[in-house]
Parts: C-alpha cells; sequence; structure tokens
C-alpha cells in the first residue's frame, strides 16, 4: 500500500560543513554531536558530509562498518532526539561487499540506504566498493527527495528528474568529500542540476585536510530551482538551516513547465 503523506509547504534543511578526522568514527560521531546543539524541533532534515565517520578512504577493508554497525545506531539516536531526518555516507561492509552508503535515518529508527552509483576512479574507488543499482526517491512531510552521493553530481542522466512520475523529486541532495582543486566544477554543477531539474539542490562537502594530504574548501550549498544560491560560500565549519517553499517551487513549475517538453529515455540493466 502507497504511504500518504500530508504536505508541508516549507521544509526546514540543515547543512552542517565540518572537518573530519581521519580514520576515527568515535571523535567524528563526537565533533557532529555538537555541531547538532540547538536543532532540536527547529528543522526537518540534517544532512552530513559523504563518508563522515572516515573522510573520504580506500581502506574500506579496515575501516568500513557493518551495515547496521554504531554509526547506525548512533544516528538513530541522534534523529529521534532531534526529531529530524539525519542524512550522510558511511563506508559500510554488506556481506562480502563494501560500498560508500548513504543513510536516510528518520526519527522512529527506520531507515533507508542509497549505495554511490558512481564511484570515482580517479582515486579507484571502483576498485574497494562495489556499485549501487538503484536511485532512492524518500519523502518527508510530503516532499520527494532524491540523495545522491559526490561524483553522482557530474551524471545528469543519473539525477534526471521525472516530475510527476513515482520517481520524481522537489529536492536534490548530494553529500560529499569534493577537494579544492575542483571546487568550480562542485559550485557550477549543483546550479546546473537545479535549473535543469526545477527543483531545489544541496549539496553538503567537507573542509579540512584529509589523510592523504588532499584540502577540502567546503562550499556547501542550498540552491533555489531558479539557479539562485540561499547560501553564502564558506570555506569554514558552519551550520545552517534553509526554509524550503513548496508553494513557490509548484507555482514556478506550473508558469514555466519545461519538464513537460523533456526527451523520455529508461536506463536499463539497473534494479528497479
Amino acid at each position: 500500500m502507497r504511504r500518504i503523506f500530508a504536505v508541508m509547504s516549507t521544509l526546514n534543511v540543515t547543512l552542517i560543513q565540518t572537518d573530519l578526522a581521519w580514520h576515527d568514527p568515535a571523535a567524528n560521531r563526537t565533533r557532529l554531536q555538537k555541531h547538532f546543539g540547538g536543532l532540536a524541533g527547529q528543522t526537518d532534515l540534517i544532512v552530513l558530509p559523504e563518508m563522515f565517520t572516515t573522510g573520504f578512504t580506500m581502506e574500506a577493508e579496515s575501516v568500513a562498518e557493518p551495515a547496521n554497525g554504531p554509526t547506525v545506531a548512533w544516528m538513530s539516536e541522534q534523529a529521534a532526539a532531534i526529531g529530524a531526518v539525519v542524512t550522510g555516507s558511511i563506508a559500510t561492509r554488506d556481506g562480502d561487499r563494501y560500498y560508500n552508503r548513504l543513510v536516510w535515518m528518520r526519527p522512529d529508527g527506520t531507515h533507508e540506504a542509497y549505495d554511490k552509483r558512481h564511484l570515482f576512479r580517479m582515486a579507484h574507488e571502483h576498485d574497494h566498493y562495489a556499485a549501487g543499482s538503484r536511485r532512492l526517491v524518500v519523502e518527508l512531510k510530503g516532499w520527494k527527495i532524491l540523495p545522491l552521493v559526490c561524483y553522482d553530481l557530474r551524471f545528469p542522466v543519473w539525477s534526471r528528474n521525472r516530475i510527476g512520475g513515482d520517481d520524481g523529486y522537489d529536492v536534490l541532495l548530494y553529500v560529499a568529500n569534493w577537494p579544492e582543486r575542483r571546487r568550480y566544477p562542485w559550485q557550477t554543477l549543483l546550479k546546473a542540476r537545479a535549473i535543469e531539474n526545477l527543483s531545489f539542490c544541496i549539496g553538503v562537502n567537507r573542509v579540512g585536510k584529509d589523510g592523504t594530504g588532499i584540502n577540502y574548501t567546503g562550499d556547501s550549498a542550498a540552491i533555489d530551482y531558479l539557479g539562485q544560491p540561499m547560501t553564502p560560500p564558506s570555506e569554514q565549519e558552519f551550520v545552517t538551516t534553509v526554509s524550503l517553499d513548496k508553494t513557490a517551487l509548484d507555482g514556478f513549475r506550473a508558469k514555466f513547465p519545461a519538464h513537460l517538453d523533456a526527451d523520455d529515455f529508461h536506463l536499463t540493466g539497473l534494479e528497479p
């Protein structure tokens, strides 16, 4: 049976841009928990970076957690305490495979997962992790959200919005460890994905330097459906909450229904 949700006209989304301790899940959970202070009752969704417990690591065999390991339990505790969904990706071991897995944790303790589809071959991610084979569209207070991970941003077909369909969405979300030397593509593609998909687009990146010496400058952003930034760029740690307006989004789609002229196609070789 399809679940029916009451649509809230406003969705409050909190972006947490933070440094990450290399290969130290406990330290990162403690750091993030401090960032959560004051958010209870003030937000609907908290977005953390990619691999927020370890940094972007290729040492999956030594640092990956089991599918329902300590970080998933911690996310459940935090979501319940704050009264909001908490999401971000974790290096995860599931059976005999490793995944860069985004967890969508609800306050009631139920959760869903999305395994990163596009693995960053320039860092040999595809040699250490298995690729996902399905998109995940989740609902929150009547809003439909497509959560993706980092390198997925470069592939517009995978991010394609099918407005009005079962896998259409209102918010496109990317969690990332996107390095400083490629910050311009990050900033540009977040805007492009928002414009072409007639949706809000949220991108949450990290700051600081990881254990391999790669530097990250953040530039986490909330972008509206016109491609306009809703948050100022920053290279520092920050916690900020933006309010997304569903009435304004629906109004623009009605006035400028470019999606009705989109090319029809289907991806093959993937799970339904």
